[in-house]
């Protein structure tokens, strides 16, 4: 019996023995750890410096992971990432001579930040954007968290200048790659381009909310030298001097200041080019619709010389309506030009000859309100004869061009008074006695 006792305690330290490696079998499945390797550590322990302390799977060392080195991103201690008996996936970063607290120097964070920069580099050959969000405000630009360290030039935060970035720290801001290199740390970022796309959107949206014709309410956004632009909620129109108002406007400031409210008719929209051209005087009620009224035909107003022209005088009688004082009907005596008798800015008084409303035309005189002077009687250089005035040849000689022949201009003194030369030369034919389809 004591025989089978023996014997099979010989059988049990046998297989013990044959269980246990030996030396040789355990160097063998030691792999070497060399810098660079990524590898698996199981975390042992957490010492008082938030270090931690890590086995390295396979290789019987231990390393340590200092507390920079453990996240990529902001963390107030180690615990928020690894506890005892987690197992992480590391990279060497080097071998430390003294081995007190491990053979190796280890980090997590590395590990992160190579696999961050394989996606970003990933997503810029891709053409893919990323939404960051901004940490910090800093000259020249905004830096931001793209699972590494990434920065906003000033230049490439909108499509507009920005005098304050203050208002976007810690707001989300959707990105394009447009420099990567994670050898340099390096990470260039730019909103520009998504503004500008986001910014045509809501321009083409808003813009198909509009109609040629319309009239709608905006605010003053800002003044230029050629005229105002309006907000109409989001987008921009041009109200172009020449349409602020009936009446001539020296400078857009005279008429409207930036935050009033005016109402505005849509003249155009060109959506390709994304501007809309708007009218304020359009959208009031025209001040010749009753000029019948306001100015009847041999009624006297008071009115201010607003310009002269060789032909006359245009007088503004109401904001918005412009008679013209012909020449001839300035003053009874003969004048060589307008300017003789009136000055800009002159306030006369004026009576209407006529009206015509559907053309917004009035034509007006001075000379009427005045006194004609008295003829002068002159004596007869013939001794009291009758002798008959010699009739005026304008035919051409010898087919040459009329005596005392003048250029005509007629078409231009029509096109810029918008009076037709009748109306121009009022009664002075009629004085003369002269018929224009004689053509003797």
């Amino acid at each position: 019996m004591a025989n089978e006792f023996e014997e099979q305690a010989n059988n049990q330290v046998e297989g013990i023995e044959e269980e246990i490696p030996s030396m040789e079998d355990m160097l063998a499945e030691t792999k070497e750890v060399k810098i660079g390797d990524t590898v698996k550590g199981e975390v042992l322990t957490i010492d008082e410096n938030n270090q931690l302390i890590v086995g390295i799977e396979g290789a019987g060392v231990e390393g340590v992971v200092p507390f920079r080195e453990i996240s990529s991103s902001p963390i107030e201690s180690p615990e928020e990432v690894a506890k005892v008996g987690d197992v992480l996936d590391l990279v060497v970063v080097k071998q430390i001579k003294d081995k007190e607290n491990g053979a190796f120097l280890l980090s997590r964070r590395r590990l992160e930040a190579k696999k961050v920069w394989d996606e970003l580099a990933a997503k810029k050959e891709n053409g893919e954007t990323i939404t960051v969000p901004v940490k910090k405000i800093v000259k020249g630009g905004m830096v931001v968290d793209a699972g590494v360290r990434g920065f906003i030039p000033a230049s490439m935060v909108e499509d507009h200048f920005v005098r304050d970035f203050t208002p976007y720290k810690d707001q989300e801001l959707e990105v394009q790659i447009v420099e990567i290199d994670p050898n340099e740390n390096r990470l260039i970022l730019s909103h520009k381009e998504i503004a500008e796309a986001q910014h045509r959107r809501d321009r083409e949206e808003k813009m198909g909310q509009f109609e040629e014709g319309q009239i709608v309410e905006g605010k003053v956004a800002r003044l230029a030298n050629f005229g105002a632009f309006i907000d109409l909620g989001g987008i921009d129109g041009l109200v172009h001097i020449s349409e602020m108002a009936f009446h001539h406007v020296d400078k857009p400031a005279d008429e409207v200041e930036v935050g009033q409210t005016v109402k505005v008719k849509i003249l155009s929209l060109d959506e390709d080019r994304g501007r809309i051209s708007l009218s304020m005087k359009a959208a009031q009620s025209s001040p010749w619709e009753d000029i019948e009224e306001k100015a009847p035909k041999g009624s006297v107003l008071t009115g201010t010389v607003r310009r002269l022209v060789d032909f006359g005088a245009f007088v503004e009688v109401f904001p918005g309506v412009e008679g013209l004082v012909h020449i001839s009907q300035i003053a009874h005596e003969h004048i060589n030009h307008p300017s003789d008798k009136l000055a800009e800015n002159e306030e006369v008084q004026v009576k209407v000859l006529d009206v015509d409303p559907e053309a917004h035309r009035l034509s007006l005189s001075m000379k009427a309100l005045e006194e004609a002077p008295a003829r002068e009687e002159h004596a007869d250089d013939n001794k009291g004869g009758n002798r008959q005035p010699r009739r005026r040849n304008n035919r051409s000689n010898k087919g040459g061009a009329p005596r005392n022949s003048r250029p005509n201009n007629t078409q231009q003194s029509e096109e810029e008074s918008g009076f037709s030369m009748a109306d121009l030369l009022g009664d002075q034919l009629k004085d003369l006695g002269l018929n224009l389809d004689d053509n003797e």
